[in-house]
Parts: structure tokens; sequence; C-alpha cells
């Protein structure tokens, strides 16, 4: 038995730790080896059905294979990251129906981001499931609640991927009194942070760069090697991914900013639709590294401050059961 936390009640798991989704890692062998290692692993749909081969262009049943082969490999729980943001009606009906697919499949542990939850707390809770939200501060936090969020995966600054403004410290100051879990997401590679993260008082925490570095990963060896070579003092920021800041390992490639036009769209009445043409071209980019093009100084590596931690690519089962015995270890 592992630590228990609201975080490991409401997800069904043995250690209160999540592998966060990443686009486009996130396939459905690291999905199942990190939650066989006792944790929470999250589906992250669009590299499930895109990037990893399951998409069908006439229905969104590619998930459901995906889910499928996931459970083939482990009968851990596993989890689903719904990101819901303004965009175009297509993409919030495909997602709407994945949230239906996951939840057919048996999944009740749900991830939101980049919108009001309150469609998808309403569509899980009726299959008595919980859903987190990803927050950065105590605006969208208070809003995730009463939309119906369960929890809260409060982003620091030293996450990968859109990274927050504060500090984890400062994160937990401002949401403790909110009285739902609070899960650290950021600058978590070891046990050190792990064990100082849950000592401040989060119910659990959220990785994602540590398993970008494992054998089940999918991920080019250029980027797992880029991981386990990178300091902290390598990790930058661009808007060149998503249109807003993305953290990833600097190098001579990486420029910070989007172009002008980009830039001035993203300010406009068109930043929706901006950032879905942004990340859509961004996607195709990274689905030709996700399968294995060669890097050059162009390719963009996200990650987090954690890889000063990271120093081994190892199974991604192994990682997650160390980290959750380490704090069985510390009681």
């Amino acid at each position: 038995m592992g630590m228990q936390t609201r975080l490991t009640e409401h997800a069904g798991v043995e250690h209160p730790i999540i592998c966060g989704a990443m686009y486009p890692c996130s396939n459905p062998e690291l999905v199942a080896a990190a939650a066989e290692g006792g944790g929470m692993a999250i589906i992250q749909p669009v590299s499930i059905t895109m990037v990893h081969g399951f998409n069908d262009p006439d229905t969104i049943e590619g998930l459901r294979v995906g889910i499928r082969l996931i459970r083939e490999l482990t009968d851990k729980p596993i989890g689903f990251n719904a990101l819901i943001e303004k965009g175009s009606e297509k993409y919030f009906e495909r997602m709407s129906k994945w949230i239906d697919i996951a939840l057919e499949e048996g999944i009740r542990f749900f991830v939101t981001s980049l919108g009001k939850p309150d469609w998808v707390c309403e569509k899980v809770h009726a299959y008595g499931g919980i859903v987190y939200h990803d927050v950065t501060n105590r605006f969208h936090a208070e809003k995730g609640i009463q939309c119906g969020a369960d929890g809260l995966i409060c982003v620091n600054n030293r996450a990968g991927g859109h990274l927050g403004d504060l500090s984890m410290e400062e994160m937990f100051e401002e949401l403790s009194d909110l009285d739902v879990p609070l899960i650290c997401a950021g600058g978590i590679g070891s046990e050190e942070e792990l064990k100082t993260a849950m000592d401040i008082g989060y119910d659990g925490v959220q990785m994602g760069t540590r398993f970008i570095a494992t054998n089940e990963c999918t991920a080019p060896d250029d980027y797992k090697g880029a991981i386990v070579n990178a300091t902290e003092d390598d990790i930058t920021w661009t808007t060149k991914l998503t249109g807003v800041p993305v953290a990833v390992i600097g190098g001579d490639g990486v420029k910070q900013h989007s172009n002008w036009l980009v830039r001035r769209l993203l300010n406009s009445r068109f930043k929706h639709r901006t950032r879905v043409l942004v990340t859509g071209i961004s996607f195709w980019r990274m689905r030709a590294l996700a399968k294995g093009k060669k890097n050059s100084a162009k390719d963009l590596w996200s990650a987090g401050k954690s890889v000063e931690t990271v120093h081994s690519i190892e199974s991604a089962t192994t990682i997650m059961d160390r980290l959750g015995e380490s704090l069985i270890e510390e009681r």
C-alpha cells in the first residue's frame, strides 16, 4: 500500500503520482507502463489517435482501439486529458465524442485544460467519475471549482509545456484554502522534488518530462538524449509551438517569439483560430519527430526544469514504482 492522499482515493491508484498527458509523447505503451508502476497515467487523445497510428479519417474509433491496446498491457487505472479551449466546432464535437468513448471504455479520471470544464464535469460526474482541472492562478482555480472540478493541477513556473508564473510554494499558498486536492505540476524529476512537494502539502504531483526519457516512450532518441544531457539553465521558452509560451530545451535554433503577424493575430478577435492554426502546423512537425525524423537545429524539444535531475533512460514502470516507494520510506 502506497501513500494515501485525496488523489489516490479519487484516482484509485497506489501512488499519488500522475504521468501527465504529453503531445505527441503519450503513446499507448508509455501510458500502460506508467500505470503499471502504480500511479495514474493520462491518455492524450490527439497523440493516441493521430500520431501513433490509430486515426480513422471517417470516425473517432481510433481512440477506442488505443484504449483497448493499453488495456491489453495493463489492468491498472488510466485517465484522459481533455483540451477544451474554444476552437473550431469540429474539434469541439470530436473532443465530446472522445470523452464519451473514454467513459464507455471505463475511464473515470479526467484532466481538463485550457477552457471551462463545466460540460466535461457534467458528463463525467454522471458516470461517477472525477475531473481535475489545469490552472496557473487563483482566478482560473476558482472558475474551475465553480464549474464542478474535483481537484486542481497546479502548473508552476518549472513545468514543461504551457508553464505558469508562480513557484510550487507560491501556488500552494495561493490555492490551499480552496478545500480541493492540489497537484503540483512542474519541476518534479526525482525523489527529492517529490518529497518537497508532498511536504509543502500537495495531494500529489504530475510529471511529464521524466517520463519522456523512458524505454516505453516512442519519442526520438535525440529527444530523450537532450533531456538526459540538459540542465535547468538550458530550459527556455518559445511561442512558436502553440502561440503562447511553452518551455523547451534551448539551442541555437530556438526563436522565442512567433513572427509579427502571428503575434498580432493572437491579440485580436481571431486569437482562438490563430492558436488552432499555429498548433496545427506544430502538430505536423511534431508528428514527424515522433516517427523518428532526424533532429535538426529547428526541432523544438518541449521539457521542464526537472531535466536537472533526469540522468538516465529507464522503464516508466520502474520510475513510477521507485518514486512511490520513496514516499512510503519517508513515513
